[in-house]
């Protein structure tokens, strides 16, 4: 839902009535990833996919026979995708997927409602939440988890909250059985952050590839010389000339946070490591050839870190690429970023 919950709101603002299908489960080649969303009002118009087409004609003439009765509650779908139709979309082979269609209903009942607001709350102020929903025929329980643990519901399940902010922190959505009932959690993330220590030609350009992808950028740099003087063809989010263990404590360093050291300078690099080793950071990755590492990782060691605490280390940092240019280093660090937020997907 959370790939078209923009459309959401516009659809809650001008009062339509429709429903939502929401792909919970897949097997094979299916077309779209879990947690793909299709809405549908009651003139048959929509916004999403939940197939790429092959299956939207059944979900659709099923969602305007929901939202003609107005007892009606969720339903769970499920599609084999023949091959003949898995061609049309552009796939190679068949799969299959489940999907749970439901009316929206968050104006009826305080706890729907409240549950939305929060939601929609949380997406215009960049705060991470899990909306998990029961999956059964009829009236389905939602409840909304915020990344914090404080949950939003007609009732307040401590084996939901627990599954959902383990999967808020494993940064993937999933169909769940706990105790016999099925319930289907929708990471709902922040906006990824990418920190830079160090203010340097590499800076300018990774700064510019990971406001591309849309990321929040901070670069930090105790250096002020290095700070002020940097010309950013592309501005940080944020650009703070002080050392990164007074900065790095006031960030949530948390699975959608991604870490690169550019300093080349061990006072400062071994400072923003300290902090970011323990850290729930999804990716480090550090500049320096294999020799310069492995003086940083004795100097780790000595310290008093762990070897798997170290290995968190990516160095040289980026995909090898070959790179020899500012620019092609900038893109071989952005690809690393790319592959290690991918891999949860």
């Amino acid at each position: 839902m959370k790939d078209i919950f923009p459309q959401i709101n516009r659809w809650v603002a001008e009062g339509r009535k429709f429903a939502v299908a929401t792909v919970v489960g897949t097997w094979g080649s299916s077309p779209r990833p879990v947690g793909s969303s299709l809405i549908i009002d009651e003139t048959g118009a929509m916004a999403g996919s939940v197939s790429g087409g092959c299956v939207e004609g059944a979900v659709v003439k099923k969602a305007l026979e929901m939202l003609q009765d107005p007892e009606a509650g969720g339903r769970p779908l499920h599609f084999g995708v023949s091959d003949e139709d898995a061609w049309a979309v552009g796939l190679s082979c068949g799969g299959k997927l489940d999907v749970y269609l439901e009316p929206f209903d968050y104006d009826k009942g305080v706890a729907e409602r409240l549950i939305y607001e929060t939601l929609a709350a949380a997406q215009a102020q960049n705060g991470g939440c899990i909306y998990a929903t029961e999956i059964k025929a009829g009236k389905a329980q939602h409840i909304l988890i915020k990344a914090d643990g404080i949950a939003i519901g007609q009732r307040e399940d401590e084996a939901v909250i627990e599954m959902a902010l383990q999967l808020y922190q494993e940064r993937k959505s999933a169909l769940v059985n706990l105790a016999g009932q099925d319930w289907f959690f929708e990471i709902f993330p922040p906006r990824p952050r990418m920190l830079i220590v160090g203010a340097a030609h590499i800076t300018v350009d990774l700064v510019r590839f990971a406001n591309i992808f849309g990321m929040e950028t901070i670069v930090i740099d105790p250096r002020r010389v290095f700070a002020s003087k940097t010309q950013f063809d592309d501005a940080p989010h944020q650009l703070w000339d002080e050392w990164p263990a007074e900065v790095l404590p006031r960030f949530q360093l948390d699975p959608y946070t991604y870490a690169v050291i550019l300093s080349h300078d061990p006072k400062i690099d071994d400072q923003a490591l300290h902090v970011l080793l323990r850290s729930d950071v999804a990716y480090i990755g550090a500049l320096g050839s294999k020799r310069t590492h492995a003086k940083r990782v004795a100097r780790l060691q000595e310290a008093g870190y762990t070897e798997s605490e170290i290995a968190r280390i990516q160095a040289p940092v980026g995909v090898d690429i070959n790179a020899k240019t500012p620019r092609e280093i900038a893109l071989s660090v952005m690809a690393a970023v790319i592959q290690a937020q991918n891999r949860y997907l």
